[in-house]
């Protein structure tokens, strides 16, 4: 695929309770900013066309830190039943109709990766770009990992997918996946306690 028609949106899932971590993980610290702001200032570097957070729907918690960092409106989605789980924050962004028509591809990405390497991103967005037809994720040990990128056509039977959760959406594509194998450790780590706050900050200062 030709640069020229590469063009990808991003999804940042930020509509967990975040209790295992007792604050809000998305206004944690980070670097000079807040876990979601340094998100969007990392993927707008990395070239997204689009940018969108999904939040719980009353947005109380998140709501104003969007706001302080000056993030759209216009790119917030709202999922009304966040205690569904992710799969239905995934689900409400497939079916939100503010998307660029544009787009090829959508990046779908946790709220708790601030420590992933920005240049296993870019290599994510390469290999999307060698491999456009497929569903394209980084590996650990030949184990999948987030973030995924879907093509259009993937991003779309989202939808109504009745598989409940990602990795059955996933396992249904099985002859349509991709993947590379990475040496970010970052892509072990899931950001759900203080202690693993602290690990993903030495990760990122290393």
């Amino acid at each position: 695929m030709e640069a020229r028609d590469y063009k990808f949106g991003v999804v940042i899932l930020a509509a967990g309770a975040s209790r295992r971590m007792g604050r809000p993980k998305l206004l944690l610290p980070w670097g000079q900013t807040s876990v979601v702001g340094y998100l969007l200032q990392k993927w707008t570097q990395l070239g997204a066309a689009q940018i969108t957070t999904v939040c719980a729907g009353d947005a109380l918690v998140l709501g104003p830190e969007l706001d302080r960092i000056h993030f759209s409106p216009a790119n917030r989605i709202a999922n009304s039943s966040p205690e569904k789980g992710m799969f239905s924050s995934i689900q409400c962004a497939a079916n939100w109709d503010g998307w660029d028509p544009d787009l090829t591809h959508w990046v779908i990405t946790l709220g708790d990766q601030p420590h992933l390497k920005p240049a296993t991103l870019r290599t994510l967005l390469e290999f999307g770009a060698r491999n456009p037809d497929k569903i394209c994720q980084p590996m650990r040990g030949e184990r999948r990992k987030h973030p995924v990128l879907f093509p259009k056509r993937f991003f779309c039977a989202l939808k109504n997918s009745p598989a409940g959760d990602l990795k059955i959406f996933l396992l249904d594509q099985a002859s349509h996946l991709s993947g590379f194998e990475s040496e970010d450790a970052g892509l072990d780590l899931d950001m759900d306690t203080p202690e693993d706050y602290e690990q993903a900050r030495r990760l990122a200062s290393a």
